[in-house]
């Protein structure tokens, strides 16, 4: 496969279309995920006739503090015909989309090779930022439009593909938290702590050497309801890894839940061979004895659970919450009958959500191995 190579700004022109009669009022941002995002900033007594105005097929990025971020925080309007934005975002549209077409360019910026080179671009601008004249220089490959067709379509047939799996986990998780909720309204559960239920650890306080390969480190960020994302962590040492399993031993059907950053994102661990240890992570060892893991999962995804954290770290400075006060968590319990009639209820649900989120890893590998197929052209 061949492309012609074009810098950005032979494709791209800035626009500045100023809201000045007031009439749009969608505010949206830029999100680093590359997505758009609703505004939640208080508007009343605002001047909206400052605002840029963007139409569907625009695109919209932030420049500043791209080396410190390491990601442009980029998107093209899909899901609206217009909206505002604040003027620090730069708007732009291609300029002939009969030479390239929007999504095309749209996928080219989500590749992390965009990222990691905008990034070294940005190292020598005013705190990290790039100027728009240096994202112009930038260059992507451009092969004829029905080149350029088929990889989109791919790449769209695999989304509506993940999007479909994600909607049913959803429903799957939906129903298993309500069989948990009815079980749970009972009168006749008994009330027990955390700690005398399972085993609670938590990973590794010090700080491993990272290398740019060996055994994965997660962190609260890798951390997915059925799936742990080992690719994006740092590496460290076999040594480093057997000590920090010598006190926090990940293992099959263990429970994982983040204590800092975003606090209570929780996972169970279903990889067959666990070859990870762990950081600022809770470890419930769930897998010691598995009657209560479906219990103790549906709790930590439950309204009463989102209660607890709230209050715990209500006046906190830094979103975090210590393994003492994870032991410490009060909640109800049936009795080993009750508890055996809701785990023959959730097992198969369960082992559904595990089985679609191994599809939906696949396909998300697809995915981006589409994306990287412009990199090769």
């Amino acid at each position: 496969m061949s492309a012609n190579y074009k810098k950005l700004g032979e494709i791209v022109e800035l626009i500045d279309e100023r809201n000045k009669d007031g009439k749009v009022q969608n505010l949206i941002g830029v999100s680093i995920d590359k997505c758009f995002i609703k505004s939640v900033a208080n508007t009343i007594g605002t001047d909206l006739t400052k605002y840029q105005v963007i139409r569907k097929n625009d695109f919209a990025c932030s420049l500043m503090q791209v080396s410190r971020d390491g990601k442009i925080p980029i998107a093209c309007l899909k899901d609206y015909d217009e909206a505002i934005m604040s003027p620090a975002y730069y708007i732009f549209r291609i300029i002939n989309t009969n030479e390239v077409l929007p999504d095309y360019l749209a996928m080219w910026f989500m590749r992390t090779e965009f990222d990691r080179e905008a990034s070294y671009i940005a190292v020598g601008g005013v705190r990290g930022s790039m100027p728009w004249e240096d994202f112009c220089d930038m260059k992507l490959p451009v092969p004829d439009l029905k080149e350029q067709e088929k990889i989109v379509n791919t790449y769209n047939a695999i989304t509506k593909r993940i999007q479909l799996k994600q909607k049913i986990n959803e429903n799957l998780e939906k129903t298993a938290q309500c069989l948990f909720e009815e079980y749970y309204r009972k009168e006749n559960l008994e009330k027990v702590i955390l700690s005398n239920l399972v085993d609670v650890r938590d990973g590794t306080h010090d700080s491993p050497v990272f290398l740019p390969k060996g055994y994965p480190l997660v962190t609260s960020q890798n951390l997915s309801p059925f799936y742990i994302n080992k690719n994006e962590t740092n590496k460290i040492s076999e040594e480093d890894y057997k000590k920090i399993n010598e006190r926090s031993l990940v293992e099959t059907n263990d429970i994982l839940m983040s204590m800092i950053g975003t606090v209570g994102n929780v996972s169970l661990v279903t990889d067959e061979k666990v070859t990870f240890a762990i950081k600022n992570v809770a470890l419930l060892k769930t897998s010691m004895n598995t009657t209560y893991r479906n219990w103790v999962l549906c709790f930590l995804k439950s309204h009463n659970f989102s209660k607890w954290l709230n209050e715990t770290l209500t006046g906190s400075t830094q979103q975090y919450v210590s393994l003492g006060e994870i032991r410490k968590i009060s909640f109800k319990i049936p009795t080993i009958n009750e508890l055996n009639k809701f785990n023959l209820a959730t097992n198969p649900i369960i082992n559904m959500i595990i089985k679609e989120t191994a599809e939906l890893v696949k396909l998300q590998e697809l995915k981006q191995l589409v994306i990287s197929r412009i990199s090769g052209m």
